[in-house]
């Protein structure tokens, strides 16, 4: 009996390195059995996978999640600040400079 198999691929970069492996895995497989396989591990020692968010194209999804062919499994690293804050910070400072040209206009 021959084993069902799905192609899949996952990724993780840097700002300066980035790896996308392209694996052929059972069917069943889940996020995080897919990432082990992979290897990916090997090349970020540094990442700690168990407080990695990770997701399919672009939306977050649990590590117990079963993959389907084509899937691209992604690792995604911790934000270095809040977006919610950083718009927050550039609105502030659009007002001021909205507020400082408009005296200076005739």
């Amino acid at each position: 009996m021959t084993r069902e198999t799905i192609n899949v691929e996952v990724a993780y970069a840097l700002p300066e390195k980035q790896v996308i492996r392209a694996l052929n895995v059972d069917v069943g497989t889940t996020i995080g059995e897919a990432i082990v396989q992979s290897g990916i591990m090997m090349d970020f020692p540094e990442l700690e996978l168990e407080n990695a968010k990770v997701g399919i194209f672009g939306k977050v999804a649990p590590m117990t999640k079963v993959l389907s062919e084509g899937d691209r499994v992604e690792i995604y690293r911790p934000l270095i600040a809040d977006p919610k804050e950083v718009r927050r910070k550039r609105a502030a400072a659009g007002k001021e400079m909205k507020k400082g040209t408009s005296s200076n206009e005739k």
